[in-house]
């Protein structure tokens, strides 16, 4: 079965006073970008059936803004999670019969997944609400294990309201 992977940074965070990184919340410009998003994966058909969030505040806002309603676990090893972390994580996490995952994370753990996975993908930037959609050829309990299971980069967007 071929399947796809979503790996998505969250949007914008706002940076109040006195509020741990943890907690920071989505910016405006965060919240509207990750809207977009949200339009754009229907707009291309990425119907996701499970989602993977880390547990910070800005991608559990980021997740919620896109309108994904999908199964969802959050987990503490996508925050500040290693490209091993994550794809570790996506092993133990994602269930068998999902076609489509997507993994709402942070920098640079989610444009070091991409490029684990294609190295031959060229990911020189992946601001804020930017998503990678990747065609996995592997079960997700063995993504990332053998470079006989290939991944392929087909595609990267950055949300942004003047490209909608």
């Amino acid at each position: 079965m071929n399947r796809t992977l979503i790996l998505m940074r969250h949007g914008k965070s706002g940076y109040p006073a006195g509020v741990t990184d943890h907690d920071r919340p989505l910016a405006q410009r965060g919240r509207r970008e990750a809207t977009i998003a949200g339009e754009w994966f229907a707009e291309e058909g990425l119907e996701v059936d499970a989602a993977l969030c880390s547990t910070a505040t800005r991608t559990r806002q980021t997740l919620e803004r896109t309108g994904v309603d999908a199964p969802t676990e959050y987990l503490d090893a996508i925050y500040g999670g290693t490209a091993d972390e994550v794809l570790a994580a996506i092993r133990r996490h994602a269930p068998d019969d999902a076609e489509t995952v997507l993994v709402v994370g942070h920098e640079p753990g989610m444009p070091q997944t991409a490029q684990e996975l294609d190295p031959s993908a060229d990911i020189d930037h992946f601001p804020t609400s930017a998503y990678a959609v990747l065609r996995v050829q592997a079960p997700w309990e063995r993504l990332g294990l053998s470079p006989d299971d290939t991944s392929t980069l087909i595609g990267m967007r950055v949300p942004r309201p003047d490209e909608s």
